[in-house]
């Protein structure tokens, strides 16, 4: 079963802002007292541009040296295995690039291996870069209305064909591949890095991902990277000489409280009987075999 999401925030962004902002202010002369000029302003973004991109080197090199973790083919494999049992009741993700329907929550369509929406953004944005690089698409004649429709519920120059026009563009080879991308680039990719810096091993960059997939890469409160700011202030992560357990166990907590102020009567066996139990099992590595159940269903991975 498919969840909501929130349209992309990144915490790295105010930076480069609020130097563009001085570069961008109206002025009235360059002499006007109190603003820079526009070579300061401009020498002020180059060094904010510069400091992010050597903290992003630095990020880098210090990545590279860590183990795969979830990265590593089969873990990442593993990763969507379980995922697709809570966001579509099955282990065979492949299954979902055909997927689509309406959920009733408010989302307007959810489609795909990773739940993309009509209503959240990500959805437009996967069938936009689609497009630039394949033109002819069945999809591409549906964006006008995929841009009237985002941010609401609406299937409003959508129905009756968008569905089915979804479902046969989900048997291109280049439309399959494009949503793996998609969700990469988005939700896995953003999510295991960052679990990497805050010194977390497998287990919890499947924990990130799956908040990720679920609560989108949003900066407000019940979205990932508010999780993780809130998180981060109950308890130190393994990369400030936390327990790495102890942290999982409070983001996890965090996140149920999130899912709850969602939705009251929300089913959180995803988090319960799935990657709580795998933290208390002691599979931080997440070592198969696996055994969880979400919504009521046993899945096993041996």
């Amino acid at each position: 079963m498919k969840r909501a999401r929130t349209v992309v925030l990144f915490a790295a962004v105010p930076v480069v802002i609020t130097a563009a902002a001085y570069l961008l202010a109206p002025t009235d002369s360059a002499d006007t007292p109190g603003q820079p000029s526009v070579s300061a302003s401009q020498r002020a973004l180059e060094e904010a541009k510069s400091r992010a991109e050597e903290e992003q080197a630095a990020d880098d090199k210090a990545i590279a040296a860590l183990p795969a973790g979830l990265s590593a083919p089969a873990k990442k494999e593993l990763a969507q295995q379980i995922v697709a049992s809570a966001e579509n009741s099955t282990l065979d993700w492949r299954s979902a690039y055909g997927y689509i329907e309406d959920i009733g929550d408010g989302q307007g369509y959810t489609a795909g291996i990773i739940g993309f929406c009509t209503g959240t953004h990500d959805l437009l944005t996967l069938v936009e870069r689609y497009t630039k690089a394949h033109p002819d698409n069945g999809l591409a004649r549906y964006l006008p209305a995929l841009r009237e429709v985002d941010g609401t519920d609406s299937h409003e120059g959508l129905d009756p064909g968008f569905t089915k026009a979804w479902k046969a563009e989900a048997e291109v080879a280049a439309f399959r591949k494009a949503q793996n991308e998609e969700r990469d680039r988005v939700y896995f990719d953003p999510a295991v890095r960052l679990a990497k810096l805050d010194g977390l091993g497998t287990l919890g960059q499947f924990v990130y991902y799956d908040a990720m997939v679920f609560h989108g890469p949003g900066t407000n409160a019940t979205s990932f990277y508010g999780l993780r700011e809130r998180a981060i202030h109950e308890a130190d992560p393994p990369s400030e000489g936390g327990s790495e357990k102890a942290y999982l166990d409070i983001f996890l907590d965090i996140r149920e409280q999130a899912m709850r102020t969602r939705h009251g009567d929300i089913d959180t066996s995803r988090v319960d009987t799935a990657q709580r139990r795998f933290l208390y099992d002691g599979k931080l590595d997440l070592g198969t075999p696996l055994t969880w159940q979400v919504y009521g269903e046993t899945f096993e991975v041996p």
